[in-house]
């Protein structure tokens, strides 16, 4: 199929998609009547016990196999780093062979709502609920309103139930000192995905051991399923007066205290003229068009609406077809979703490069008459990641090349540079730490950034030049966020004395006095700027940066830095060009390659199932291998040298001489080379394993992380000489440990303090 017919066949592939759910849905469970969506009023839903087990036609007709689904939703909690994530059946959300499913989520929001209860007795307890535009999402927002307003807890949603950002919804959370929130998304997983972000009273994505509370209740509420046969779990009518629109409506959609903040950050005067001295319009590519209703608002209300185009104002759950094709990546026919990551690397049978994501968006047509220099901004569905590509002449091809951007062709004589996040941020940071010396601002606090261990090599070459400290964490805006609350917690009990943080590498790394975040970051599109002023909340609390990635925030800054190099005739590849030069960038280059197991889209749950078994196995055999080197190394089992030995019989087309470190690093393990780096994580929100790498020659990082990567696992002779059978079967939960007590070191206690709503949100 052609790029092109594919394009134009966006209703086409989503009956492809909607026919396969239909076809391998069986009658009883689309005949199945839970629950009654459709009724409004106060209801019941009666958790009996014949729901716990799997449906028999004869012996268990009734049967929802919820222990078997609740196992998986345990496992996937333990790791899962931005939300318990999973497919869904999109045509029938009660249908609980899938782990994602209405009665799912049924089950966990009473459970979340019941340890908030317990921990806040007495309390008048408010929280928010969001979504955007994914499949079933306006069902589950309404499920999860119901539930909560039927305990008592006050639920605050969108105006009109309309779609706002991720970042809106932790923005609020804190600003508003609400109890957490709920927001519905898969960022840019694919379409048929769905999850609960859950937030905290910091608008923080939950850390494991929040997880693991409700958890335990859920365990708790099946217990008495078990004993007594059944479990009210009560849903409030739909005009409860604890489900409030009312909070919303009066803060615009919270757009109004969004625009104060960002004024006091990136939308400075300076920024502002410069966006409104841009040439050409910036066009902002909203996927899933999830993200208009709210940033056409603050654009709007910060006066530079007019500096930019829209494509896709109206909200696809199919996401227009970005990211879909008709066929896998072995050829076959299917249903194939590659994400809404516009930053996707495959490649051909062939081994040329192509962007499956990028090519599905039709840019050849959609930017034929957009003049050499035009920037597209690409969000994701809840608009917290970004992407950033620039309409560029043929001719500079080779020079994109050479810094390591990649590119598409758009016709004969022009081309689209697509910019990695590792290149995006690193020009923005230090387009911001420009801004903040000529304003005289830089030297009145010591500076650092916080970054991912996957994340550019240059990002900490270039901030060793500026004297900006680097902390390095696991990768999850929620390791940023950790990193933030210790920050703040030294600041706050102490803002005299030096600020000292312990990074995932175990290093201690000296911020100075009443430090200042410049950047917080990561490789897969997300970022946050600090505060100059510390954030304060309603109530007081205070804050160095938002908790959550923000792609307006980068959008601000992005336009600010466009409109600049514009005035000296420069395009972004000009700007990243000289970077490298001034700072004398070694680490120019930066891959990622992600391995999936299996194809999500599957609408046969069986067939998902299988696959997703022996994907996760081929996943965990891979994180293994390697997570069992770097941990015997840390705890001295095993020296450089038989890491080195092992690894060279493993892969005798490498060469590891100059391995100078292994370590484990939270949720992977980082390979520390002479002159580059390799990580190989398993993702935590995505059937694959991830592998990352940084250096100066980029044939020879791809040549690491493709074999790494794809490696099986298999133990062997010399492997085994030095890693016996209990140490690798024991490793992953030692490693779980090891993560968690670095995570806890210096963190904060849990000191939230509900605050007199009557009189905080007077709005």
């Amino acid at each position: 199929m052609s790029l092109t017919y594919m394009t134009e066949s966006t209703e086409l592939l989503e009956k492809m998609l909607f026919d396969m759910y239909e076809q391998k849905t069986p009658d009883y469970i689309k005949n199945r009547k839970l629950i009654n969506f459709d009724d409004k009023n106060e209801i019941s839903f009666i958790l009996r016990k014949e729901y716990l087990y799997p449906y028999d036609e004869f012996q268990n007709p009734e049967g929802l196999g919820l222990l078997d689904w609740f196992a998986e939703y345990e496992k996937e909690a333990r790791v899962s780093t931005a939300g318990i994530r999973g497919p869904q059946n999109i045509l029938y959300p009660t249908d609980t062979r899938f782990p994602i499913n209405a009665i799912g989520i049924i089950i966990a929001t009473l459970a979340k709502a019941l340890v908030a209860k317990e921990k806040y007795p007495n309390k008048e307890l408010h929280k928010l609920a969001a979504c955007e535009v994914r499949y079933n999402s306006q069902l589950y927002l309404d499920l999860i309103s119901r539930v909560q307003a039927a305990l008592g807890i006050t639920t605050h949603v969108p105006s009109h139930r309309d779609t706002i950002p991720i970042w809106m919804a932790s923005f609020l959370v804190f600003k508003l000192d609400l109890l957490g929130g709920e927001y519905i998304t898969s960022s840019h997983g694919i379409s048929v995905k769905n999850a609960t972000k859950d937030l905290n009273n910091q608008g923080s994505q939950y850390l494991p051991e929040e997880s693991m509370a409700f958890i335990e209740k859920i365990k708790e509420i099946f217990s008495i399923v078990e004993e007594t046969g059944s479990y009210e779990i009560k849903l409030a009518a739909e005009d409860s007066s604890y489900i409030d629109e009312h909070l919303m409506e009066q803060l615009n959609n919270g757009v109004d205290l969004y625009v104060d903040y960002l004024k006091n950050g990136v939308a400075n005067a300076e920024n502002l003229e410069s966006i409104k001295s841009i040439q050409n319009r910036v066009i902002i590519e909203n996927v899933g068009g999830s993200a208009y209703k709210t940033l056409s608002k603050v654009l709007m209300k910060l006066g530079i609406s007019n500096e930019f185009q829209w494509f896709n104002k109206e909200e696809s759950p199919f996401f227009h077809g970005i990211g879909k094709y008709s066929k896998d990546p072995d050829g076959r026919e299917t249903f194939y979703d590659y994400s809404a990551d516009a930053t996707v690397v495959k490649q051909h049978r062939d081994g040329s490069v192509f962007m499956p994501v990028i090519e599905t968006m039709n840019y050849e047509k959609k930017l034929k008459d957009k003049p050499i220099g035009t920037v597209v901004l690409i969000t994701d569905p809840d608009h917290d990641r970004l992407t950033i590509v620039q309409v560029e002449s043929k001719e500079r091809a080779n020079e994109l090349s050479k810094l390591g951007i990649q590119y598409i062709p758009l016709n004969g004589t022009r081309l689209l540079a697509v910019y990695s996040a590792n290149q995006a941020f690193l020009m923005i940071m230090d387009f911001w730490t420009k801004q903040l010396k000529a304003k005289g601002l830089f030297d009145n606090h010591p500076r650092f950034i916080i970054k991912t261990t996957a994340s550019s090599m240059a990002w900490d070459e270039w901030a060793a030049k500026e004297g900006i400290k680097v902390v390095n964490v696991p990768v999850g805006f929620k390791e940023i966020a950790g990193i933030m609350k210790k920050v703040e917690k030294q600041i706050s009990e102490n803002p005299e004395k030096e600020v000292i943080i312990r990074d995932v590498f175990g290093e201690e790394i000296n911020l100075g006095v009443n430090p200042r975040m410049i950047f917080g970051g990561e490789e897969s599109g997300g970022m946050i700027i600090g505060a100059e002023e510390l954030i304060r909340s309603i109530s007081g609390r205070i804050a160095i940066a938002m908790r959550e990635k923000s792609a307006t925030e980068a959008i601000v800054v992005a336009s600010a830095l466009v409109g600049h190099i514009q005035k000296y005739d420069l395009n972004l590849a000009d700007y990243l060009s000289e970077l490298f030069s001034k700072n004398n960038i070694i680490a120019r280059f930066d891959v990622r390659e992600d391995i999936s197991y299996y194809n999500e889209s599957e609408p046969d749950i069986d067939k998902l199932k299988a696959a997703k078994r022996e994907g996760e196995q081929r996943r965990i055999d891979n994180d293994l291998f390697y997570l069992s080197l770097a941990m015997a190394k840390r705890e001295n089992l095993m020296s450089m040298n038989a890491v080195r030995n092992i690894l060279n019989f493993t892969f005798p087309q490498l060469d590891f001489s100059n391995l100078e470190d292994i370590k484990f690093v939270g949720d992977g393990t980082y390979l520390k080379f002479s002159d580059k780096f390799i990580e190989i994580r398993p993702s935590g929100t995505d059937a694959k394993t991830k592998a990352y790498g940084g250096g100066h020659d980029r044939d020879e990082i791809v040549r690491y992380a493709n074999a790494l990567a794809n490696y099986s696992g298999s133990r062997n002779d010399v492997y085994n000489k030095y890693i016996r059978d209990e140490y690798y079967n024991n490793v992953k939960e030692a490693s779980l440990d090891t993560y968690q007590k670095w995570s806890d070191e210096g963190m904060p206690e849990e000191n939230f303090v509900v605050p007199d709503y009557s009189q905080t949100l007077k709005y």
